[in-house]
């Protein structure tokens, strides 16, 4: 009974309707069977913050789940760390509780996994043993998603191939590993196969988001700013994989396969955090007219390449995306029918996350079928290229001298480098003051050229920082 449709029912209703008979009785009698027998069985791993918000809703929705799917969702099982920690929600009375993940796996009438306990290691052994076991996988794992993409597709494409005759493919949902409550991922999946994407671009880490909010609108310091995340739990303990945009570029992976069909090593994508910018980049954006944030692109640079990268970059007040604050997400699509979508939610917490596992679980239930999680590859002449053209902020630290301009002048030349402006604040301390070179659109190869080149000169002050422009209409 569980695998009969509403469109079987009424047809085999249909067929009686022909010899006399009625056709809302029986239609009515079989449905009201089956929603006494179907059910959704789920093994849950990971009792923390996201999975007591998916055990929270269910329970709290459990009726018109089930008039939405015609199953009983049920939580047969749920695996923790600890067995001993105190839980901040209530654990169903039928759900067995245990310490080791494995028993779900055991478990033959358990139809989904639901992984969200996090990490690399043991959650990629929980999702590849349950796809094994021809259980459905739903998760929130970004990491793990973007680390190990095309072993999770080979073994979903394994298994269902040698499924017998009729019986369902098995399903890998991951709607809330990227930017948590934003259907970013079903959008892709589904929203743009007849279309071209030619650019992806987002706010993708809301820890990062809120603390260049803060700087910019409250001109707090970073170390400020990362003060005040963690005290509001945007910020982990260890917050590198925020603030360093690593988070970002995990996304931003994920996010590629789906918009360009190509797979892409994570080291390989340009990444640079937030830890380098100061209160005077903002002064200076702000010259401009514009603010920056952390952003995740990949766009198409020519019918062949697709280049990307996570960055702080500068962005016009105009633009949309300058206007997205605080913790908030934002991701962007730019596609030959649709020309430019964005869609803004919210990025982690307990509940949006939970609610994207739990529209991949419904899903699933109802029996939706995705034979590519993934999207298909692209073509084979499509490859990703570590190099882009844009218009960059240029910004130097220097004791006082004479022939600084002149010494930017000559190397701007040696590497073809045109200077759009330069932008400098009253001057404070000569042997400790800044100044900013907007360039032209050029290579980031060469600007990187032209920063090594400025670091050795003896009036150089530590590092050179660097950003592209978002757009280059932008300037």
């Amino acid at each position: 009974l569980s695998i009969l449709s509403f469109a079987y029912l009424h047809g085999f209703a249909d067929s009686f309707a022909g010899l006399g008979m009625s056709n809302s009785f029986t239609a009515t009698s079989a449905m009201s069977s089956m929603q006494l027998q179907a059910t959704e069985t789920l093994g849950i791993v990971g009792g923390g913050t996201v999975g007591g918000g998916i055990v929270e809703i269910l329970e709290k929705n459990r009726d018109l789940f089930t008039k939405m799917t015609g199953k009983e969702i049920n939580v047969a099982r749920l695996a923790v760390r600890d067995l001993g920690k105190a839980r901040d929600f209530d654990t169903p009375a039928t759900t067995v509780v245990s310490d080791n993940f494995e028993d779900i796996l055991a478990d033959g009438s358990i139809d989904t996994v639901v992984e969200v306990m996090g990490g690399t290691s043991l959650a990629k052994d929980v999702v590849i043993k349950s796809l094994k076991s021809g259980k459905n996988v739903v998760t929130a794992n970004k990491a793990l998603i973007a680390d190990c993409l095309v072993e999770i597709e080979n073994t979903v494409n394994e298994v269902n191939a040698n499924r017998a005759e009729g019986e369902k493919p098995v399903e890998f949902r991951y709607e809330a590993a990227v930017c948590g409550g934003i259907p970013i991922i079903s959008s892709l999946q589904g929203d743009f196969v007849g279309d071209e994407i030619t650019m992806c671009t987002g706010i993708i880490n809301g820890c990062t988001n809120y603390m260049l909010t803060e700087m910019d609108k409250n001109g707090l310091s970073y170390d400020e700013s990362l003060q005040g995340a963690s005290e509001l739990g945007y910020a982990e303990a260890d917050p590198t994989l925020d603030v360093g945009g690593f988070d970002a570029r995990s996304k931003l992976k994920i996010l590629m396969r789906l918009a360009f069909g190509i797979d892409v090593e994570e080291d390989e994508i340009s990444c640079k955090g937030i830890p380098e910018l100061t209160k005077e980049d903002f002064e200076y954006a702000a010259m401009l007219g514009g603010t920056i944030k952390l952003t995740g692109v990949a766009k198409k640079i020519s019918d062949s390449d697709v280049a990307a990268f996570v960055s702080p970059t500068y962005l016009d007040n105009s633009d949309t995306l300058a206007s997205i604050s605080g913790a908030t997400n934002a991701v962007e699509i730019q596609s030959k029918n649709l020309v430019r979508s964005t869609y803004t939610g919210q990025g982690a917490g307990r509940y949006p996350t939970a609610n994207s596992c739990i529209n991949d679980i419904i899903k699933v239930a109802r029996g939706d079928i995705n034979p590519l999680p993934f999207n298909s590859k692209g073509p084979g002449t499509l490859k990703f290229v570590n190099d882009f053209k844009s218009k960059f902020y240029i910004r130097m630290r220097y004791r006082d001298q004479n022939g600084i301009t002149k010494d930017c002048g000559n190397l701007c030349e040696e590497n073809n480098i045109g200077i759009y402006s330069i932008l400098q604040n009253p001057i404070k301390n000569r042997n400790d003051a800044c100044f900013v070179v907007m360039t032209d659109s050029v290579k980031l190869s060469q600007v990187k050229k032209f920063v090594a080149q400025i670091e050795g000169l003896d009036w150089c002050k530590g590092e050179v920082f660097f950003m592209p422009v978002l757009r280059d209409e932008d300037l």
